[in-house]
């Protein structure tokens, strides 16, 4: 057991929910959540993930492993690119938690779970998270954000528990590589999807392709970017990058930081 009063306070607040449906990604917050609650609550909780074309393949192998190596019951729901985002609106994050969430809060309905719950933490308040209000007008419970759990509370937490996702670095779905008010195209989204696969198996783990059109706007973490400094490793993208589809190939100075298509969002006088 962890010794930490928060770690405590999330296994205490947890039981008080009975049983529960979380929304699992895979990724560092929601594979911690899924943790707490299998400690918490044993068989009375069920992993969903919503299969999209937006989240990379790999994204949903990984979140069948993780859930399968913790032992809890795990479904997977197939959903089609809501209309309502077809044109990536600004408000697409709201949009698509309303949608996505309404199916899973159905379901819990259905299977008799007492609550829903999902993985966002008290990090995710400083940011433009317009998801966040989609998923209060659903009461939709976020204990990690509830309680005061930043994510370097989490990534410490998980460590203990010997998670392997515990240095994963942040991921968000391939809709957030395309500015607002570009037509959601499914080619699209393989091509940034392979594009992305491509750079991580060169080692780059944090890394984000951007499609501006025909241009890739790649950023990696600001701490790597010296090793892409390669006249022949420089090649080799571009090489690749092309033959995926894409004509032009370019490279942030600024390195990868989250969000960086939200400079048009003027709130909260930041980027996402």
């Amino acid at each position: 057991m962890i010794n930490s009063q928060k770690y405590l306070d999330l296994i205490n607040y947890l039981k008080e929910l009975q049983s529960v449906l979380i929304a699992f990604s895979g990724g560092v917050d929601s594979t911690f959540l899924l943790k707490a609650c299998q400690g918490a609550l044993g068989k009375r909780v069920k992993a969903i993930t919503i299969q999209t074309p937006y989240i990379p393949r790999g994204e949903l192998i990984e979140a069948q492993e993780l859930a399968r190596d913790l032992g809890v019951a795990h479904e997977i729901v197939r959903v089609d690119l809501n209309d309502a985002i077809k044109n990536n609106p600004l408000n697409r994050c709201y949009l698509c938690k309303k949608f996505i969430f309404s199916i899973i809060k159905n379901i819990a309905q259905e299977q008799a779970y007492h609550s829903v719950i999902e993985g966002s933490n008290f990090d995710d308040t400083k940011d433009y998270r317009p998801g966040l209000v989609a998923l209060a007008e659903l009461e939709i419970k976020s204990p990690l954000l509830e309680l005061g759990l930043t994510k370097e509370d989490i990534r410490s937490f998980s460590k203990e528990l010997g998670l392997k996702t515990w240095a994963k670095p942040a991921y968000a779905c391939l809709l957030t590589r395309l500015p607002y008010d570009t037509t959601i195209k499914i080619a699209d989204l393989e091509l940034i999807e392979k594009a992305e696969e491509y750079m991580m198996d060169l080692g780059f783990r944090a890394v984000r392709v951007r499609k501006h059109h025909d241009l890739a706007r790649i950023e990696v973490n600001r701490k790597d970017r010296n090793k892409l400094f390669q006249e022949s490793l420089l090649d080799a993208i571009s090489k690749r990058l092309k033959e995926l589809g894409f004509k032009y190939i370019t490279l942030d100075l600024e390195g990868y930081r989250m969000g960086s298509l939200n400079h048009q969002v003027n709130i909260m006088g930041g980027n996402r």
